[in-house]
């Protein structure tokens, strides 16, 4: 990808705060390139370092070292001129709830330099893009919660931005507003041709959205690539062996790694995961193996790779158990 290609381009950005024992690298050498036109996905857990890349993207945050780039603009060298061709849609609600939507959107282009006239045309049609026309003249803190963050991407959008970062986009919304604002961000970025950044800690936001992801883990790219590209290079099926107990775990795991056929074991908790070419054909001498052991199973499932595989062979625990740890920080 050349230079004139990347819509963003991040190279060994590093970020640390706090100083001795309460030191925290919050990135540690984060690299990837966006090709303009596409949505692009920032996936892991909480406290991986996805919203601290954001940041430094958006200008909010300054690096330690490493450099990024935006719309082929430095972002150190010139955050004025990145803040007028970059939407910007945080975690947290930007909008008044005592206001209208329109009068929150037309309010926001008129801080982006727009004349009265032009940002109420404009807020008409991203309020007609989004299906809010109805509740224009309500007051935004009567909306639903999917309403509220339709206003937010809109608000974003006010200003016709080269490319749209969405921090966390879809956390709080209910499955059915999940799926509405997935449908939405994959129309800007089809229909617009607008290249859209986000960060998400849902393994199947980033499947069903991103063109491309990067997978973030302590604040490392650890993978990048397409969805199918990432699950397909892992290869094959994966057998996944619940036990009730870690210590079962790993008396399964020493059992399964010494089976002929199984291309890796990979453990966590109380869980075991064993790649193999054929689920179906394997799964006989596989549970004839444990049971002679006398391991005790709670469950057994045959599954092609997901991203949670993909997370756990590279970061070397799975998806859910990193958040925990994030969560905990």
């Amino acid at each position: 990808m050349s230079g004139t290609d990347r819509a963003i381009e991040a190279v060994d950005l590093v970020k640390t705060y706090g100083k001795g024992k309460r030191e925290v690298h919050a990135l540690a050498g984060v690299t990837f390139a966006v090709r303009p036109g596409i949505i692009f996905a920032l996936l892991g857990p909480n406290g991986a370092g996805k919203s601290t890349t954001v940041k430094i993207l958006t200008t909010l945050s300054v690096p330690d070292s490493g450099s990024a780039t935006v719309a082929g603009i430095d972002v150190r060298r010139d955050p004025g001129q990145i803040r007028r061709v970059i939407g910007y849609v945080s975690q947290r609600p930007t909008f008044d709830p005592t206001a209208t939507g329109l009068e929150n959107l037309v309010l926001q282009g008129r801080i982006h330099g727009a004349s009265a006239a032009q940002a109420r045309v404009r807020a008409r049609e991203l309020l007609g893009s989004f299906d809010l026309t109805a509740a224009a003249d309500r007051t935004t803190g009567t909306w639903s919660g999917g309403m509220q963050r339709k206003l937010d991407v809109a608000m974003g959008l006010m200003h016709r931005p080269k490319v749209l970062f969405l921090d966390e986009p879809t956390t709080g919304l209910d499955p059915e507003a999940r799926m509405g604002m997935w449908a939405e961000i994959g129309r800007l970025a089809r229909e617009d041709g607008l290249t859209v950044l986000l960060t998400t800690h849902y393994l199947d936001e980033a499947d069903n959205l991103a063109a491309r992801l990067a997978i973030i883990d302590a604040g490392r790219v650890v993978a990048s690539g397409t969805p199918d590209e990432l699950k397909g290079a892992l290869g094959g099926e994966t057998v996944r062996v619940s036990l009730p107990a870690p210590p079962e775990a790993e008396r399964a795991r020493h059992v399964l790694e010494r089976l002929p056929g199984i291309a890796a074991v990979e453990s966590d908790g109380t869980v075991v995961n064993a790649r193999v070419a054929n689920g179906a054909a394997a799964l006989p001498g596989l549970l004839a193996a444990l049971d002679a052991a006398t391991v005790e199973l709670t469950t057994v499932t045959v599954a092609r790779p997901s991203l949670d595989d993909v997370y756990l062979h590279h970061a070397g625990r799975s998806f859910s158990s990193a958040s925990l740890e994030g969560a905990g920080r």
